[in-house]
């Protein structure tokens, strides 16, 4: 017999082209990740990292998605889909002694966050 219930909908944000090394914005995003929104804007708002400004900013933006696209209301979903992966790197150069060059890689990141209703409340709505 095949299960009917309804798979969660998930609601996403992206913010491309951040310039955040993508390895410090993982490190905010794994604070965040499995929390519910509310949760995730009180540790994002004390967090010491500057990333945490971005990834609040996508945050806010999936839950606006969230309240206004799909009608869902943003304080009872969760962080089901937290993503950072690298963008392109822009590449410079610091002029060293004796004529010669260091390189300067300055990092970029993709944040995607992804929001979707709790798993006991979406199994629960589907009995």
């Amino acid at each position: 017999m095949a299960d009917t219930t309804e798979t969660p909908q998930m609601v996403r944000a992206t913010a491309k082209y951040i310039r955040v090394s993508p390895r410090k914005a993982r490190l905010v995003a794994d604070l965040v990740r499995g929390k519910s929104v509310p949760e995730a804007r009180a540790i994002l708002a004390f967090a010491t990292r500057d990333a945490a400004v971005p990834v609040g900013k996508v945050l806010n933006s999936a839950a606006a998605n969230a309240d206004n696209n799909h009608g869902l209301r943003s304080d009872e979903l969760v962080l089901a889909h937290v993503t950072v992966d690298p963008g392109p790197t822009i590449k410079r150069f610091r002029p060293r002694a004796k004529g010669s060059a260091s390189p300067i890689m300055k990092r970029t990141c993709h944040i995607t966050i992804g929001l979707a209703q709790p798993a006991e409340r979406s199994r629960k709505r589907g009995n």
